[in-house]
């Protein structure tokens, strides 16, 4: 009965599977698969979206809304509020499909963001010292000149884009898959991708920028998230779809503390060579406390400051990782007596001349050659 009831609410939710099967028969033809790394010291595969066009899986939500769009025969100039990697996927895919794109950022967004959106011809506009304060300029010039408000999380459409990322990790059968979260919008599409195939999904935000663990326990009142090296989920208010998608099918959120989040990302560069943004480092961050047979981290973007990026590698002293345990195979019980021969191998499995000389009753056997017959025996009589 309960399975029936839960059944009934996810049939109900705003986005389905079936959305996210649409968004990556559109998106097939523009981006490539990108690829998985298996983190061994982390004992976690990394599915490595700052290897995506732009840096960032921002881009499959905003190609995939253009494409909706222009479906809809809606040719309408869009706007969108970005801390960056948002702003630089909508540039990319305005670019490619030729739309025009309006981007609002934070005066505090990385000068690499900035730099990447204003590449692909976008017009950036700075506006505000956070997230919030963009988002909310973003829709005042909405409003004022009927532009289209493309939400970097809370669309349709963006979210079945950003569940391409869910389908790809699927290929690799995990058991636990971990998201970084901010507004909600790759969390909810990837549980949308994976949901039905038993594999839990476990969320993570920062230390006092966890607005969506707050949302999901009832608490919605609106605080100033605290300065974090993670600026693409330095998020005040979540969106209304992605809580009510991650409210039936998020297992957990794990809050990060901004010291283990630093070390993860300059192990991140020093053990695996691997690039990531503070979000990007996110989701790892938060794997070591989640059990696992088969976990996943989603390495979400990779747009770093190399000013920040050398700041990093200078002040922060990862710890040693521990050394890995050999793993020995016991003997059977019934065999331990094979066990134990020459080399450390089974007597059976070794060769003939490697065999201790058998002994008669008499003694030991003789070698030597048997004596020739006397001359008299090899006449005949």
């Amino acid at each position: 009965m309960e399975s029936e009831v839960r059944r009934r609410h996810v049939e109900a939710l705003p986005v389905s599977a079936s959305d996210v099967l649409a968004a990556q028969a559109r998106l097939r033809r523009y981006l490539d698969v990108t690829p998985t790394h298996y983190a061994e010291r982390f004992g976690c595969w990394l599915k490595l979206e700052n290897l995506q066009r732009t840096g960032s899986y921002k881009v499959r939500g905003a190609l995939n809304a253009l494409l909706v769009a222009r479906e809809r025969g809606d040719t309408r100039t869009v706007i969108a509020a970005s801390a960056g990697n948002h702003a630089q996927g909508l540039a990319w895919a305005a670019y490619r499909l030729g739309v025009p794109v309006i981007t609002v950022m934070p005066r505090c967004a990385p000068e690499t963001k900035i730099a990447g959106v204003a590449h692909w011809g976008a017009t950036v506009r700075l506006h505000g010292d956070s997230y919030d304060e963009a988002k909310a300029f973003a829709i005042e010039l909405a409003a004022q000149h009927d532009y289209r408000l493309l939400s970097a999380f809370d669309d349709r459409d963006v979210i079945a884009g950003q569940g391409t990322v869910g389908l790809e990790i699927a290929a690799m059968s995990p058991d636990v898959v971990l998201v970084p979260i901010g507004g909600g919008g790759l969390a909810a599409g990837v549980a949308l991708a994976l949901k039905s195939q038993g594999v839990r999904i476990i969320g993570a935000q920062v230390e006092g920028v966890d607005a969506m663990a707050r949302a999901l326990q009832g608490d919605h009142s609106l605080r100033e998230p605290a300065m974090t090296l993670a600026d693409g989920v330095r998020v005040k208010q979540p969106g209304t779809l992605t809580e009510c998608i991650l409210a039936e099918l998020l297992d957990d959120v794990i809050i990060v503390r901004e010291a283990e989040l630093r070390e993860t990302l300059v192990r991140l560069v020093l053990e695996e060579h691997v690039i990531a943004e503070g979000a990007g480092a996110l989701a790892l961050a938060a794997g070591k406390r989640v059990a696992g047979k088969r976990k996943c981290a989603v390495v979400s973007g990779g747009n770093l400051d190399a000013a920040v990026l050398a700041r990093l590698l200078s002040d922060v002293r990862p710890r040693p990782p521990r050394r890995p345990r050999r793993r020995t195979r016991e003997a059977p019980k019934g065999n331990a007596q094979q066990a134990d021969g020459p080399l450390g191998l089974p007597a059976a499995l070794l060769p003939a001349l490697l065999q201790p000389p058998r002994l008669s009753k008499s003694g030991p056997t003789s070698h030597k050659p048997p004596a020739k017959r006397a001359a008299a025996e090899e006449i005949p009589a």
